[in-house]
Formats: structure tokens, C-alpha cells, sequence
């Protein structure tokens, strides 16, 4: 019996196709996966459910949710499911959550939309689910912020707002993307206890099939608007028969080719490195907390290698990156680059800071939208003496472009007209542009589609070939770590607990912590046949 079911549906917005006769089911207490990349449509699949549609879009076909024709309900009627019937766990906790209001009260208020009980009646409701949602209150109060909490945590919120009724399907959109791996595998393993705990169905939606491999009970692959290939899953990962259902599958496990041999000249020194922060004080009169955010840090980059750095959120990988660009200066210990400090005279070194560029995780939110891309990706030109001008500026912006697979005539675009793996190449060009020595990479792949990230592990492998470049490279995916990197750094409370080759460390992990983040990692499936 079916909870959900979509029959032949089609969807268009001011006449454009965006879904093309698709048809899925999800039954009470069973996990459908819903996979495929940016644009094929997935989400959209889902925003019909709920008839969360833009103005201009026109369903045919059929969806039905215990019987109920969704595609026939008013607005009211639309109102009273939402929520009730069908909670919906989003891809970014912080925009999905009110920043002015507490958890207590943005998951009471799902219960006080739809129904009539007291404030304080719906605040013990909300306590509970956000009990069930594993943050209890005695540790997590009812009356804490949003940006009191961790990602992770968040996640926990949204999903303790979407349970609060305990609807009878449940939508998780990309719950997991920007999340450590061992917050992801705790998300995951939440999901799947809630629909054993009541017996809903879900709808987990996710450009990864490494992340749905052992949840989903079903799957289903879409490419530009259709479904191309849907069964039960661990039927459908022993025989995909579909081009672009191998493609996914190849894809998540990528291992570009890469060329060239580390120096064994160090290029980056970090020795004994401590940073503090001053935590809150203690009454009126209480002393200030300190807090240890690195703690003895001491490692070494040779020239030409590629380093992984993995730990979780909050273990001191961003500090120590701001650290090593000259972005905040260490209380004690010291950091060299080809043997000159980063800091001198507590000011960072400017001809140091030069040859150092960083690729960070959204590549949207760091540029200005208001720029063109030829100004954009020419901003780090205020690092040197004399930045060229004119023709000589013209061509170095050309150059950069063109290193990472565009044209110079992108130089006058807007960041708006590329896709996610585009304006990831647009970063790339920027930090080239300058021809730095490091590029540090922190979490520069992790919110990209599975083919788009293998094809700008590929360039970085090539870039690092051709230019002689060294790569930092700080994320939470271990697959990516293992395939792009000489050596691993492992992160932990500030410290380092694990160091060694990459495939060492990760095959035969000798510190718990490290054995636990390699667990918690996504296994792919059996490579069909």
C-alpha cells in the first residue's frame, strides 16, 4: 500500500518543461531515495508534493498522499497538510530557521498553527520532539538561538519541527551537505530511527548515491526532468543498466590522475602553533574563560605535495587556516613559509601573504554579485607592488580564465549566469591569478554535484601538475581526501591525533578518533556489473 504516490506527473513553469512524466512511490515506514545532480528535477518533485511552486508552474498528472488528491486541494487545504501530513527537513538549517526566534518557539509554533492547545501545552510538545530529535533540554534549552548551536544541531532543530505532528511522510532535501562526516552519519541514523519509531514514510532527496546507499529501501534516479532508472536498491546498485545511473555511480568515487613528485624542501612550516580565545566571564566580577582553539599544532607542506586536513566541525581547522594566511595571529609558536614568518612585528607579512590564495566552500558567497567576473578574480592584484594595468591586466585575467576550463569573454559576466561548479572554477581563477605557490582549499568540492566534483578534482590535479602548485586541502569527505591527497592531517580538539600517507592512515586508522570518522564515512555500493 502506498502512503505517497506520484503518477505521470508533469511540470511546467510559464511554459518550460522542468518535469517530464514522473512517477514514484513511497510506502508507510519505507526510505525512498530520490538521487541525481543539480537540475534533474528532484527537488521540484518534491516542492509538487507540497505544492510549494512558483507563480507560473502547472502540474498534471497525479499525486496522491494517503488517497488525497494533493494536485485538487485548495489553498487551505494545502495549508492544513503542510506540516501536519507532510513535514519537510531543508538542505541549510540557518535559513531555514528563524535567527530572532528560540528553538522552544519556532517548533512550538508548528504545533500552535495547526492546532488548539496553550502556548505552554505546545512547549512541552516542543520539548519532546526536539527530545526525539536527541537535544535534550536539559542540555539544549528550549530558550537557546539558532547561533547558539552547531550545524548539526540545527539540523536537529529543523527535523524536531518537522516531526513535532509526527506527519505521515517526511521530506529531507540535501540534509546532510555542508555537515562533517560523522554529524552526517548521526543525521542519517536520526532519519531512519524516526521512521522506524512511527512509521512514516521519507523522501530523502540527495546528489550522492555514497550518502543513500545503506538508508534507502528504494531508489530512484533522475536526469533532466525524468526518472531513468527506479527499484528496490540494493537490486537496482547490483545491476544499474541506465548510462547515467553508472556515470553517478563512477562519479562518487573519482580518483583523478594526478603526476609529479613532492619536493622535499619544505614550502610551509607550522611549529608549536597555540591560539586562545577569551570565552565569557563569570558573574560581574568573574575572571574571562579561555579557550583553546589550537593547541601545539606543528606539521610541515613540502613543495608540489597535496595535504589533506579532516576533523570535524569546531576541532581548530579554520582557525589554524586564518592562522597560516596571516588572517590572526598566534599567541605562541610560529609559522614559516619558504623560511620567512607569516607574521612580523605582529602584523602580517605582506610578501608572504602573496603567495598564498584560498578557495573557499561557497564560492557564491564570496564574491560581490555586483561585480563582473573580470573584476572579481583580479581582487587578490592588491597584494603586489605594481598590479598590472590595461592590456597586461586584460591578459592576466584572460589567462586565469582560461587555466580553469573558461573563456576570457566570461570575464564579463555576472557570478549570477554560472552554474555551482562554474563559479567553483571562477574561485579557482581568482586565487590563480596572482600565481601563488599554496592554495588552500577548505571544503572547496564538498557542496557540489558528484560529476562536477570529480571533473574540478581533475583540474586541481592538472593545475597542480602543470604550475608546480601545493594544495592545503581541509574537508570533511574522506572519499575525496583519499583521492586527491599525499598526506593526512587528523584534527581533533585542537590538536593533531593522526598524521601519515593518506591511504595508511585511512585504511588502517590507529587513533579512535580517526577510526571513528572513516565508520561514520558513506561507503559506496558495489560497482555494477
Amino acid at each position: 500500500m502506498s502512503l505517497l504516490k506520484i503518477d505521470n506527473l508533469s511540470l511546467a513553469i510559464h511554459g518550460q518543461p522542468i518535469l517530464d512524466d514522473v512517477s514514484m512511490e513511497v510506502a508507510p515506514g519505507r526510505i525512498l531515495g530520490v538521487i541525481g545532480e543539480s537540475g534533474s528535477g528532484k527537488s521540484m518533485t518534491a516542492f509538487s508534493v507540497l505544492q510549494l511552486l512558483p507563480d507560473g508552474a502547472a502540474c498534471s498528472g497525479g499525486i496522491t498522499l494517503s488517497g488525497k488528491d494533493i494536485l485538487s486541494l485548495s489553498e487551505a487545504g494545502l495549508c492544513g497538510l503542510r506540516g501536519r501530513d507532510v513535514g519537510m527537513v531543508f538542505q541549510e538549517p540557518m535559513t531555514a530557521l528563524n535567527p530572532l526566534k528560540t528553538i522552544g518557539d519556532q517548533v512550538a509554533e508548528t504545533i500552535l498553527v495547526h492546532e488548539r492547545v496553550s502556548r505552554s501545552a505546545a512547549m512541552d510538545r516542543a520539548a519532546q520532539a526536539l527530545r526525539r530529535a536527541e537535544l535534550p533540554q536539559d542540555r539544549f534549552p528550549l530558550s537557546r538561538y539558532p547561533h547558539e548551536l552547531s550545524g548539526g544541531q540545527r539540523q536537529r532543530v529543523v527535523i524536531a519541527m518537522a516531526i513535532a505532528l509526527r506527519p505521515k511522510l517526511l521530506i529531507a532535501d540535501e540534509p546532510t551537505t555542508a555537515l562533517d562526516v560523522t554529524t552526517q552519519a548521526q543525521i542519517l541514523d536520526l532519519l531512519k530511527r524516526l521512521v522506524a519509531e512511527d512509521g512514516m514514510g521519507l523522501m530523502l532527496i540527495s546528489h550522492d548515491l555514497a550518502v543513500v546507499a545503506d538508508l534507502a529501501d528504494d531508489l530512484v534516479i533522475m536526469k533532466e526532468g525524468q526518472v531513468v532508472e527506479s527499484g528496490p536498491a540494493r537490486d537496482l546498485f547490483r545491476s544499474l543498466s541506465h548510462p547515467y545511473s553508472r556515470a553517478l555511480l563512477e562519479a562518487s568515487g573519482h580518483v583523478p590522475e594526478r603526476t609529479g613528485t613532492p619536493a622535499q624542501t619544505p614550502l610551509l612550516q607550522v611549529c608549536d602553533v597555540v591560539r586562545d580565545y577569551t570565552g565569557h566571564s563569570h558573574g560581574w566580577w568573574g575572571r574571562s574563560t579561555r579557550f583553546r582553539a589550537v593547541d601545539g599544532v606543528s606539521f610541515e607542506i613540502r613543495k608540489g605535495e597535496s595535504l589533506g586536513l579532516v576533523g570535524e566541525s569546531g576541532c581548530g581547522k579554520s582557525t589554524l587556516t586564518r592562522a597560516i594566511l596571516g588572517l590572526e595571529e598566534v599567541q605562541g609558536g610560529e609559522i614559516l613559509f619558504d623560511g620567512a614568518p607569516v607574521f612580523t612585528h605582529h602584523h602580517a607579512n605582506v610578501a608572504v601573504r602573496r603567495r598564498m590564495q584560498v578557495v573557499f566552500q561557497d564560492p557564491y558567497g564570496s564574491f560581490n554579485p555586483r561585480w563582473k567576473v573580470d573584476r572579481l578574480i583580479t581582487e587578490p592584484f592588491h597584494l603586489l607592488d605594481t598590479p598590472p594595468k590595461g592590456r597586461d591586466r586584460s591578459d592576466a585575467v584572460a589567462e586565469a580564465l582560461e587555466s580553469v576550463g573558461l573563456s576570457a569573454a566570461d570575464g564579463g559576466k555576472y557570478i549570477h549566469e554560472f552554474s555551482g561548479g562554474q563559479r567553483q572554477r571562477i574561485a579557482l581563477a581568482r586565487a590563480l591569478i596572482i600565481r601563488p605557490d599554496l592554495i588552500i582549499l577548505d571544503e572547496a568540492v564538498s557542496a557540489l554535484d558528484v560529476s562536477v566534483r570529480a571533473q574540478v578534482l581533475d583540474l586541481l590535479a592538472d593545475l597542480g601538475s602543470r604550475l608546480g602548485l601545493t594544495y592545503l586541502f581541509i574537508s570533511h569527505d574522506l572519499g575525496v581526501v583519499r583521492s586527491i591527497t599525499d598526506r593526512v592531517l587528523v584534527m581533533k580538539a585542537g590538536k593533531i591525533v593522526e598524521e601519515g600517507p593518506t591511504g595508511a592512515v585511512l585504511d588502517q586508522p590507529r587513533h579512535p578518533y580517526t577510526q571513528q570518522l572513516v565508520a561514520a564515512a558513506p561507503v559506496l555500493p558495489v560497482q555494477a556489473t
